[in-house]
């Protein structure tokens, strides 16, 4: 059973509580729209907490999927899938695509307006050695660039679909104490419909960012 179908979530706005030298965000800081919350988290750091013990990446990449948008999992309406993008902001959306690949997704709007964002690429920071076990890789700067691969070093799948990222629990988003960083802009990557929105947000000159080069400059 996964997080979203144990209990009602909740909306309140109290952060999760300082961990490991991390501060969570509240959900009173989250934009209440899915484009700026697509930039917010660009350097905010998910933290994944395990039986192996903590892991964690700063955000380095997104991608907004917003309202009426048809390339989003959220145009055609609600289903049992994609329940947790209508959720108010800040749980966790997670889905299979192709049957070979999890992808972690932000819930974004208002409760039952349904719209997220898409994590595209981490910066690893803590729990490397476990990543690279989980990935079955060593190579540092490939070990979360793209959503598959970091979806799978943080060992996130369905289980933790409907997950309240607001809240200290097993995955959480918590705040960068470092200076914020330049965020560059581009189409999204590997789409048919609404291909040439520019929604794809991330930061300039790091290279843990995914996809090709001529996007990343």
């Amino acid at each position: 059973m996964n997080v979203g179908t144990d209990a009602q979530p909740s909306c309140r706005s109290k952060p999760a509580a300082a961990d490991r030298g991390y501060e969570g965000l509240a959900r009173s800081e989250l934009p209440l729209d899915t484009v700026e919350l697509a930039r917010c988290l660009i350097g905010k750091i998910v933290v994944r907490s395990t039986s192996e013990g903590v892991l964690s990446g700063r955000v380095v990449e997104t991608e907004a999927y917003p309202v009426g948008d048809a390339a989003g999992h959220a145009y055609r309406g609600e289903t049992a899938r994609n329940h947790a993008l209508f959720l108010c902001p800040g749980h966790a959306y997670v889905y299979l695509a192709y049957g070979v690949a999890y992808m972690l997704n932000v819930s974004s709007e208002a409760a039952g307006v349904g719209a997220g964002v898409l994590i595209r690429a981490l910066e690893p920071l803590e729990g490397i050695a476990t990543m690279q076990r989980n990935r079955r890789v060593e190579n540092l700067r490939d070990l979360a660039r793209g959503p598959g691969r970091l979806a799978a070093a943080l060992d996130v799948d369905r289980r933790l679909d409907g997950a309240d990222l607001c809240r200290l629990g097993p995955l959480w988003i918590a705040r960068d104490p470092r200076e914020a960083p330049e965020i560059g802009t581009s189409t999204r990557i590997g789409l048919s419909r609404e291909a040439d929105r520019r929604l794809r947000f991330y930061i300039r000159g790091n290279r843990f960012v995914s996809g090709p080069k001529a996007l990343n400059s």
